[in-house]
């Protein structure tokens, strides 16, 4: 399990905002038997950790007096950078299980995408409750069983891993393979005799007119 250095964080607020120009970010940690906390992380291991591991891991604090187990909860990341600048930390409780949305990855090949089918990806995470020290990274979905159109992958379709168990209704559809729509070909409208009659018909009379 990987291991953060946390600081206990005095500023709050406004204060805070700096720390980030100083490689450090702001965060908070709390849980049923964790009063909230206001802690600094160095910006660089965070980021590390959110690039190998993902947003949904527990990870260990050290720094704040017996090392303990906290999930990130939530990540706050600056909207034009997408860099992260706070986080929120679940400190978990020991002995206990801890409920994560975990990414869901899509491997193999379809039959039915490559008899022209279109696969459509209905969940791209699954809601699931493990152990800390069980919790995978991602959960594999192997779409070659879909092998005809309307083909589907449920929940309960899902080879979890040992000790992990799904949160979801076990007949939500995760994937599922379907008719691609074929778009309707546009068609040259057919001219409009009558109207073309009435048009010539007009310059007829018209002519005579200017004749008479």
């Amino acid at each position: 399990m990987i291991t953060l250095n946390a600081t206990k964080r005095t500023e709050t607020g406004k204060a805070s905002r700096g720390l980030l120009a100083q490689g450090k970010m702001p965060a908070i940690v709390y849980g049923p038997a964790h009063e909230a906390e206001t802690i600094t992380l160095e910006s660089a291991d965070i980021a590390k950790v959110l690039r190998e591991e993902g947003e949904s891991v527990v990870v260990e604090l050290s720094g704040l007096g017996a090392n303990f187990q906290a999930l990130i909860k939530e990540i706050d990341r600056d909207p034009v950078t997408n860099q992260p600048r706070h986080a929120d930390f679940y400190a978990i409780k020991k002995g206990a299980k801890v409920t994560v949305s975990v990414p869901l990855a899509f491997v193999g090949e379809s039959a039915a995408e490559k008899a022209g089918a279109s696969v459509v990806k209905v969940m791209h995470e699954l809601e699931v409750e493990a152990d800390p020290a069980k919790l995978p990274h991602e959960i594999e979905v192997d779409i070659e069983k879909l092998a005809a159109i309307g083909d589907q992958i449920h929940v309960k379709d899902i080879a979890l891993p040992a000790g992990v168990t799904a949160t979801e209704d076990g007949e939500e559809v995760v994937v599922l393979a379907q008719e691609v729509e074929q778009e309707p070909e546009e068609t040259a409208e057919a001219p409009d005799m009558a109207a073309i009659e009435v048009e010539q018909k007009g310059k007829e009379e018209e002519g005579e007119t200017e004749g008479a």
